[in-house]
């Protein structure tokens, strides 16, 4: 275009007057639309310039419709540009295909799964939340590609042996907090494995609370032997057998999500019975009457933690034959369902009946239930006799009655 074509194009639709009716003219193109389409509220400035450029008689009505077919070849016979197009761009630089970039935006999003590097990866990214979460930490497709990529370095070291979290993050991705709570990577590594889990024991693993779900993630690390606060919460039992013979019968002890990982004792239970309960006071009340003289005993000191899950786990696979018993209330039939789904536990003296005669010897007295009931797996009627009675019956309460069972010369397990 000559100095003299430009000069009468800018005369014609440039300058502040006529910029929102450039935009809108250019946002048109941008959303990839074709063929006649109206333009309203125009201004005064607007109406004349279109009515002048088609050559048609000036109007006071403040909307046109308008054929992009028409303003190109007027734009042409004037000399002025090859298109509409083309002028709105010789005026305020290139147009954008908007709907032509989405597309392949979309398209780069699509090919992620076929280029991740890891099977895991790929099936988990083959469903839609997950895809939406990796759109939510990444924003656009190339970062999501490292993001998948560091994902799938940390899962191919996994699982691992007792590897400190940090130092895991710093060998794979050079950066020791790389796998902290709340990083990208992290979440990603979490979720695949959250999703490879036992979908009953993936109801405890998360939680509305923030300490619950802190909880739930260093579980996660434990099940793939990565280690995060590995000296909290260790795991509370008694006269739990091991072939080193490393813990003194009759004495609680305890053992650390450190040691399970790094160096796990060699338990003796094949085909025997070991017993679990909630509370660290029954577990004191046990030793304190027994002694040496008690059964295998395992606390989980509340909704298990890492190290806990990982004893389970260990003496489970070692041929162990669990029993649970807890309080009578919603969080300890919430364990119950927990230790009985995910780690295959029977309840002991924890169904309707034992929860009748409890509440007899109560006499009404203690605390109410509250708020968070829960169904118990094992026993469909236990909690609509709680909900009736509303009253919470604590291990403690029943301690002489569970110590029986677990006298070494004593009956044994009658539920």
């Amino acid at each position: 275009m000559d100095e003299t074509a430009k000069g009468r194009l800018e005369r014609l639709l440039s300058g502040a007057a006529l910029a929102g009716l450039r935009r809108r003219l250019r946002a048109r193109y941008e959303r990839g639309a074709d063929g006649p389409f109206r333009l309203s509220g125009l201004t005064s400035a607007e109406r004349e310039t279109l009515a002048g450029l088609l050559g048609r008689p000036p109007r006071r009505a403040d909307s046109m419709t308008l054929d992009p077919a028409e303003l190109d070849a007027a734009l042409r016979r004037a000399g002025l540009a090859s298109s509409l197009r083309d002028a709105l761009e010789r005026l305020d630089g290139p147009i954008a295909d908007i709907a032509r970039e989405r597309e392949a935006l979309r398209a780069q999003w699509l090919a992620l799964p076929s280029r991740c590097p890891d099977a895991r990866l790929a099936e988990w990214l083959e469903r839609g939340h997950n895809m939406a979460l990796i759109k939510r930490l990444a924003r656009e497709p190339a970062a999501a590609a490292r993001l998948l990529d560091d994902a799938a370095a940390v899962l191919r070291v996994l699982p691992a042996a007792g590897v400190a979290r940090a130092q895991l993050a710093a060998e794979v991705l050079n950066d020791a907090h790389g796998l902290d709570a709340g990083r990208p990577v992290a979440t990603v590594v979490l979720s695949v494995l959250r999703g490879r889990r036992d979908a009953n024991e993936q109801e405890s693993v998360g939680s509305e609370e923030d300490e619950a779900a802190e909880e739930g993630a260093r579980a996660l690390w434990a099940a793939a032997g990565v280690l995060v606060n590995p000296l909290a919460r260790p795991a509370l039992f008694l006269n739990l057998p091991d072939a080193a013979e490393s813990f003194p019968a009759g004495e609680p002890a305890y053992v650390s999500l450190r040691r399970l990982l790094r160096a796990p004792p060699r338990w003796t239970v094949a085909g025997r019975d070991v017993f679990v309960c909630e509370n660290p006071n029954l577990l004191a009340i046990v030793a304190d009457t027994l002694g040496s003289r008690s059964r295998p005993l395992v606390c989980t000191d509340g909704m298990p933690a890492a190290a806990q899950r990982t004893l389970l786990r260990q003496l489970v696979a070692a041929g162990a034959r669990l029993h649970y018993h807890g309080d009578f209330d919603w969080p300890g039939i919430k364990i119950g369902n927990h230790l009985i789904r995910s780690y295959g536990a029977r309840p002991w003296r924890f169904g309707i009946a034992d929860y009748l005669a409890a509440a007899r010897s109560a006499d009404g007295r203690g605390r109410t239930l509250g708020a968070g009931d829960v169904e118990a797996c094992w026993d469909a009627a236990l909690a609509p006799a709680m909900r009736e009675r509303n009253l919470a019956i604590d291990e403690e309460a029943v301690a002489m009655v569970v110590v029986a069972d677990l006298e070494v010369c004593g009956l044994g397990v009658t539920r």
